[in-house]
């Protein structure tokens, strides 16, 4: 019992540094910073324009490319093929690679004389130093989350109820839209909400793509280079709220979501 109760401690004792060491920064930053500071901040143009940009940029690269990261992540959970772990290290380099080499490996394909550049350019699109462009960042550093999260969530369903459903004459896409993809929602929502939040605070990739316009990350670094931290300091704590505030938003609306899937099943049992 006397040891059990020394565990416990020396893990409490463990946690609450780690805890210590995240909360501590961001602490200091708030009592940094007056009331005046982020109140004049908050109603600066150029401070509401980068952090409203970068929210909607990041949310649309999230919805955008979630219509092919989710197939893939099914794929990855249910299909077995040749080189399926070399795919998978694919889908994983992103996170691992520097955010500056893969602006630069994102900026050689979307440039004037890339792949993708040189079919927009003929089309009338110029990605580089555009909001498309900046959306094609931060969906290369984030996407991993989202495929990762969803193919486990599919991994999770039981393959049971999608035989049985396929044995009763469902079709395989009518077993995906109304078994494995609600059976899945929690960890699709849970990556979705981790690929837009990990989009939103690229700074690396999007700096090589585009300086402008400009979203919040990039602004706070111009300011900080101008004029030092008691400037960036300020800007950084709106961004930080704004974030946390969609951040809770979105998982405020997934939970109350699953409650409703699981008032339906139990109504329906």
């Amino acid at each position: 019992m006397k040891g059990q109760t020394l565990f416990t401690w020396v893990f409490t004792i463990l946690a609450s540094l780690v805890l210590l060491f995240i909360i501590a920064p961001l602490a200091g930053m708030f009592l940094d910073s007056s009331f005046g500071e982020l109140r004049a901040t908050a109603a600066d143009p150029e401070v509401q324009r980068s952090v409203w940009y970068t929210l909607a940029i990041a949310f649309l690269a999230t919805l955008f490319f979630a219509f092919g990261a989710v197939p893939l992540a099914w794929i990855m959970a249910r299909k077995d093929f040749p080189l399926k772990k070399v795919v998978q290290g694919i889908i994983d380099l992103p996170v691992v690679l520097p955010h500056t080499a893969a602006g630069i490996a994102l900026l050689g394909f979307i440039s004037r004389e890339g792949l993708l550049g040189g079919a927009a350019q003929k089309a009338g699109i110029i990605l580089v130093n555009n909001g498309a462009g900046i959306a094609l960042a931060m969906a290369f550093v984030s996407l991993p989350f989202l495929i990762n999260a969803a193919r486990d969530g599919f991994a999770a369903v039981p393959e049971r109820i999608e035989k049985a459903a396929l044995t009763l004459g469902a079709t395989q896409s009518r077993i995906f839209f109304t078994v494995s993809m609600p059976m899945a929602w929690r960890s699709i929502v849970s990556g979705f909400i981790m690929m837009f939040a990990r989009g939103m605070s690229e700074f690396g990739a999007v700096v090589i793509i585009a300086y402008h316009p400009m979203i919040a990350p990039v602004m706070i670094y111009e300011r900080f280079n101008a004029y030092g931290i008691n400037y960036a300091r300020p800007a950084s704590i709106i961004f930080i709220l704004v974030a946390l505030i969609f951040f809770v938003l979105f998982r405020t609306l997934a939970t109350e979501r699953r409650m409703i899937f699981r008032r339906e099943d139990e109504t329906t049992d």
